[in-house]
């Protein structure tokens, strides 16, 4: 009898995981019942949204607005002073330009990064504590529509385990798993930019070497008997210009890639463990319920 009272719950369970939308037609409404959890919930994900925006209007900003750095160029006449970015820009070319838009790019992707792969956001501390009350408050129902409506890893992880109970708990542990180690290779795959970026920085660093190198050599070989050496060392600057730039954007991309992919590592066992232990809990909760009473004939 207990084992057909477990099938029970786990059938109106089930049906509830492919068509409850923000925890419509059962009874329960997120807004009323989280409060402010569920308004945090959703103010987290427009965050996370906006973030790259603001991030690539600010740096493009402070790059472009730099009356700081000054370098004093010869002109004809009096000296001028432009800045800094621009005399990089002018030194370095249109292979500069490339390296100047993957900078403004790969500190987007960091902040973006950074502020996404911690575990209050994998795991929101006061989405965790709303789960737990609702499974000692025994609201199966009020549990899955919650995890329905979040967007976290915990929830996602944790509603593909519950809708698997029906078939026992070590099929829901193995599917709990299995969706898990899906959301980490989402989150590898959203830092593997920043390999990508580190690898090509030293490329475009020395396609400039030999860029500038080219235009130097050419300036000797047809310079004749007068060597024009301000001409020489115009293209030996953009060379070593250009290497700069692509190993001082390499080197912080890859310590960064290093550091986030120990982050989501981490992340990831943790939040398994939590989901895993909720599962565990919701499993004992509906296999404790008492057994509806028979219907006399």
């Amino acid at each position: 009898m207990q084992k057909n009272n477990l099938e029970a719950e786990l059938a109106t369970l089930q049906p509830m995981h492919l068509n409850v939308q923000k925890g419509a037609g059962m009874g329960f409404d997120c807004q009323t019942e989280c409060g402010e959890g569920a308004a945090r919930f959703t103010c987290n994900r427009i965050v996370r949204r906006a973030l790259p925006f603001f991030i690539l209007f600010l740096w493009t900003t402070l790059c472009l607005v730099d009356p700081c750095w000054a370098q004093q160029v010869i002109g004809e006449g009096k000296p001028k002073e432009i800045s800094f970015l621009y005399w990089l820009l002018q030194v370095s070319g249109p292979i500069g330009i490339l390296i100047f838009a993957l900078s403004v790019y790969f500190v987007a992707i960091a902040f973006k990064q950074a502020f996404e792969l911690r575990m209050a956001v994998a795991a929101p501390p006061e989405l965790i504590d709303l789960a737990t009350k609702l499974i000692d408050e025994k609201k199966t129902k009020e549990l899955v529509a919650l995890l329905n409506d979040d967007d976290s890893y915990f929830s996602r992880a944790l509603i593909a385990g519950i809708s698997e109970l029906r078939f026992g708990i070590e099929e829901a542990r193995e599917k709990l798993d299995r969706k898990a180690e899906v959301l980490t290779v989402q989150m590898e795959r959203s830092i593997s930019v920043l390999a990508v970026i580190g690898t090509l920085g030293p490329m475009i660093g020395l396609l400039g070497t030999l860029k500038g190198m080219i235009s130097s050599f050419s300036v000797i070989a047809m310079s004749g008997v007068a060597l024009d050496a301000a001409k020489v060392a115009e293209g030996i600057s953009e060379a070593l210009v250009i290497t700069f730039e692509g190993v001082f954007l390499s080197v912080p991309a890859i310590f960064l890639y290093s550091v986030f992919r120990n982050r989501i590592s981490q992340i990831s066992v943790e939040t398994t463990m939590l989901a895993d232990d909720c599962l565990r809990s919701v499993y004992r909760l509906l296999k404790s319920k008492p057994a509806s009473p028979e219907t006399p004939a």
